[in-house]
């Protein structure tokens, strides 16, 4: 039985619920797992941890800058026990390369590279923004040919087989 740490950044909370069901699908595999958001939990990886999952989103073309040092910061830890990456946006709903390249410049940014990569969609959270960038996000979307631009709901667009595949294949090459 693993213990796997699952420190995540987030501005909207999608990453956060991925995080939480990844929680989850490790804890029915029989190991134990713990989901922290990086800001609440401190700057390092616990040693009581055999494997480390981060996860971090993209905002305006890149990776949270705290997820970016806490990274640099645990880059030892990381290379050292089996660890993995997964990276939420909006680009890895239908522009795989933008969201491949941001997961590149990550890599470059932080001397990480990690063995394992996920890249998962995020979602349109019109419903929890405030007015002006509900506005900008639909403009957004719009631009890019997207339907989904009423305001006054939510699209998830997070692929839950896809995230559990990768659970499920981490935890296999344990």
């Amino acid at each position: 039985m693993a213990s796997i740490y699952i420190p995540y950044g987030t501005v909207e909370g999608q990453t956060a619920r991925i995080a939480e069901f990844i929680a989850d699908v490790v804890q029915a595999q029989g190991h134990t797992a713990k989901a922290v958001h990086i800001k609440e939990a401190g700057a390092d990886i616990p040693e009581e941890y055999d494997a480390v999952l981060v996860g971090a989103s993209v905002h305006l073309g890149k990776h949270e800058d705290y997820v970016r040092d806490f990274v640099q910061k645990n880059r030892e830890s990381l290379e050292r026990l089996p660890s993995a990456l997964f990276s939420v946006s909006m680009a890895a709903h239908g522009d795989t390369e933008n969201a491949e390249g941001y997961v590149e410049k990550f890599e470059e940014d932080t001397g990480w590279r990690p063995a394992q990569v996920a890249l998962f969609s995020g979602a349109l959270l019109y419903t929890q923004y405030g007015f002006i960038k509900r506005l900008i996000m639909k403009k957004i979307a719009s631009d890019k040919g997207s339907p989904d631009t009423d305001t006054a709901r939510d699209y998830v667009y997070t692929e839950w087989d896809g995230v559990k595949r990768f659970a499920e294949d981490f935890l296999a090459r344990l």
